[in-house]
């Protein structure tokens, strides 16, 4: 007998030829030793390719086969066995259980269908029933069978179906519905039956569904697969999205089927339709794509959203010749905060700062966060400046308000710069660069305002990154140097501290001082760093001088409020004098009222904890911040420094001497000693004396000068030097 003819009938059950095909060597093992265990002759083929090729030399009366497989699937293996031997049976074992899948498998001829893992028992007695069958259809040739067997696969594909199976009549009602309907949109199938189809359709999309059935094109061959929303039961508003596919059939080749779950006889139906959920696979992608566009910390547009709506509103501004504002916008003192109480905080107070934000904006205006604590805004079709101001202003007083996160009441602010359209840039990148550097324009002036952008700020912002590139180089090559301006006894004219100030030698430019970079250290980060190398030094040029027989004279430094307010603050400062080996009873670190008020209570511990090592606390500045004199008795405070402002003003402005004498009358009333700063005459110096304010500092007494020339002065005694007026 030629490979692929059969011999035109079965052999006996017991003895019936089967073949397993698996592409698992252990499976296929295990279930040929099952069937063979019944008495069946069975052949092993591992995986598609040695099935066919087993079928072309061999005859099968069944063939038990997964579907899928590598490289050759069973689904073609079930069409070269169909070619070459179309008598045999076809059983399909396989864990795919999609409706897709099992229907194609039945249409294809498969006579059951088994899902892994299977149970032994009822897998021989699956078997058993097919072969039977199989037998009794080809001992008969009975074409009765053959429409029984159809129906019967078709109410198992419709029972057995995750999805909802249906059937319309040519006007579009339901003719059959399946039981699925009921779980997943709450309708009862009778209910459904006489209905048209329109009835479960969300409003929005009955347009599209009556469309779809009536394409001249839809056939059997050619389904119509569209994606609509179905209403659940009791609820306009609830929907799910569901993927239906459905064709036409002909009524009069149609077998209605009257035992199948649900509802409906499927008599007179014109269309056969399946309507898969895929709700969860449409809420996933909308997730997704809200998380290409958007921050999902604070839930608005991200960078590209924000870019996207740019390029438009420009597009419409130009064809319009209308004019748009472009923001940006970065918070003051949140990487202290986020620092201080950690990132949770942090998190916490940026959605805080946003809802406080999109309180101030009109419709149709985009706020973003650009990254960071930086966020950008866009004001499209504004009627002048004036609009882009006021929204500004509006920003800057809603974030006046303190943040209450947790116990912690947090205050932060704002700098805006601002780009207008098209005077500071006709295109989205222009715009946004422009506004930035505004922005950082707004900060060297002091923050918490707005800018809008001008011309000038571009040579400004070029001779910014030129002099941020020579900073970080300089702190490379140590180009910092450290002066020192005497504190003076104003009764004995003698030295009894040193307050250190950074000077930097730049290679081209000369000597800089602190005004011309420290605003620049504190914007880039680079302020910790360069006060380390200061500190440094300073405590390694006074504690020579201590150890050469000054015991008390003291180093006075000026901190940053950016060092101040870092978490870690006083272990760092800690840090650096133990390492240099400095008595810390010799330090005393200046900041200003400011810095405390800021943050009372972190601070206080702080300042507590420093003084415990025995490290003086100078308040710096005395009388240009908040004045509030409710600190000065609950913190351990030393010394009080009057601004030079002030001392400059003693015979020239009756206010100036009275705040003069307020504020040393109050030190003497609190036990703190006195540092006036700016004292550049003899009159000045007199009146200070008058009011016994204890220690003075200022050009009266030379400016600030290098190491070399202090080790000069102190060389002229063992203990404090007298220093000629």
């Amino acid at each position: 007998m030629a490979p692929g003819q059969t011999n035109g009938h079965f052999s006996q059950e017991a003895t019936a030829r089967i073949l397993v095909v698996d592409d698992e060597p252990r499976l296929v093992s295990a279930l040929a030793s099952l069937l063979r265990s019944c008495g069946y002759e069975v052949t092993e083929a591992n995986g598609g390719k040695h099935a066919c090729e087993l079928i072309d030399t061999r005859d099968f009366d069944f063939a038990m086969l997964d579907l899928r497989m590598p490289e050759v699937d069973g689904f073609a293996v079930m069409t070269h066995l169909g070619r070459k031997q179309p008598e045999c049976g076809i059983i399909v074992i396989s864990g795919e259980s999609s409706f897709t899948a099992v229907s194609r498998a039945l249409r294809r001829g498969a006579l059951d269908y088994i899902r892994k893992p299977f149970d032994p028992e009822e897998l021989i007695a699956t078997v058993k029933r097919v072969i039977g069958k199989q037998m009794l259809v080809k001992a008969h040739e009975d074409v009765q069978v053959r429409l029984e067997k159809s129906e019967a696969l078709h109410r198992y594909i419709v029972n057995s179906s995750p999805d909802i199976v249906f059937m319309l009549d040519a006007n579009g009602r339901f003719c059959f519905i399946n039981s699925k309907v009921e779980s997943m949109l709450g309708y009862k199938p009778n209910e459904l039956c006489g209905r048209n189809f329109r009835c479960i359709l969300d409003d929005r999309d009955v347009a599209r569904g009556i469309y779809a059935f009536n394409a001249p094109d839809i056939s059997a061959d050619n389904p119509r697969t569209l994606e609509v929303r179905l209403k659940t039961r009791g609820s306009r508003q609830a929907t799910r999205h569901f993927e239906v596919t459905a064709f036409p059939v002909d009524p009069q080749t149609w077998t209605h089927n009257h035992r199948a779950q649900g509802g409906g006889s499927g008599q007179n139906a014109c269309y056969y339709g399946t309507a898969r959920d895929v709700t969860e696979r449409k809420e996933a992608e909308a997730f997704i794509n809200f998380q290409a566009y958007h921050d999902l910390l604070t839930r608005l547009p991200n960078r590209a959203l924000f870019k996207d709506r740019l390029e438009l509103a420009i597009t419409h501004a130009r064809r319009e010749e209308q004019t748009l504002a472009v923001m940006f916008l970065d918070l003051d003192r949140f990487k202290i905060i986020n620092d201080t109480l950690g990132h949770a905080m942090g998190d916490r107070l940026l959605q805080a700062v946003t809802q406080r934000l999109e309180s101030c904006l009109r419709k149709g205006d985009t706020l973003s966060r650009f990254g960071g604590d930086e966020f950008t805004l866009l004001l499209p079709s504004i009627r002048s400046p004036e609009d882009a101001s006021q929204i500004a202003r509006k920003l800057i007083k809603t974030l006046k308000t303190p943040f209450l996160l947790g116990e912690h009441e947090v205050f932060v602010g704002v700098s805006i710069g601002i780009a207008i359209y098209p005077d500071a840039g006709d295109s989205m990148d222009q715009l946004i660069q422009n506004a930035d550097i505004a922005m950082y324009h707004v900060k060297a002036k002091g923050k918490d305002s707005y800018s809008f952008f001008s011309e000038s700020m571009s040579v400004d912002s070029t001779h910014r990154l030129h002099l941020e590139r020579d900073l970080r180089q300089a702190l490379e090559k140590n180009e910092l140097r450290v002066f020192y301006q005497p504190q003076v006894c104003a009764g004995t004219n003698q030295i009894l501290g040193l307050e250190a100030l950074v000077r930097w030698q730049h290679p081209e430019r000369g000597l800089l001082y602190p005004g011309d970079f420290l605003g620049l250290a504190e914007e880039t980060n680079l302020i910790s760093h360069l006060s380390e190398q200061v500190l440094d030094q300073a405590c390694r040029d006074v504690g020579q001088w201590i150890r050469a027989g000054h015991q008390n004279l003291r180093l006075a430094v000026n901190l940053s409020p950016v060092e101040v307010e870092h978490p870690r603050f006083v272990e760092t400062l800690i840090e650096r004098v133990k390492s240099n080996e400095f008595p810390p009873g010799n330090l005393e670190i200046e900041i200003t009222e400011n810095v405390i008020m800021n943050d009372l209570e972190q601070i206080s511990q702080k300042l507590r904890e420093l003084a415990g090592l025995g490290v003086r606390i100078a308040i710096d500045d005395f009388g240009t911040g908040y004045s509030s004199l409710n600190y000065l008795h609950r913190l351990p405070i030393h010394t009080l420094k009057i601004d030079q402002s002030f001392v400059q003003g003693i015979h020239s402005g009756v206010d100036d001497v009275c705040i003069v004498n307020a504020i040393i009358a109050m030190a003497h009333g609190l036990k703190l000693e006195i540092v006036a700063e700016g004292v550049e005459t003899e009159k000045q110096l007199e009146y200070l004396r008058t009011l016994r304010c204890h220690q003075v500092q200022g050009f009266f007494y030379g400016p600030a000068q290098p190491a070399e020339d202090i080790s000069k002065l102190l060389v002229q005694k063992p203990a404090c030097v007298a220093v000629s007026s």
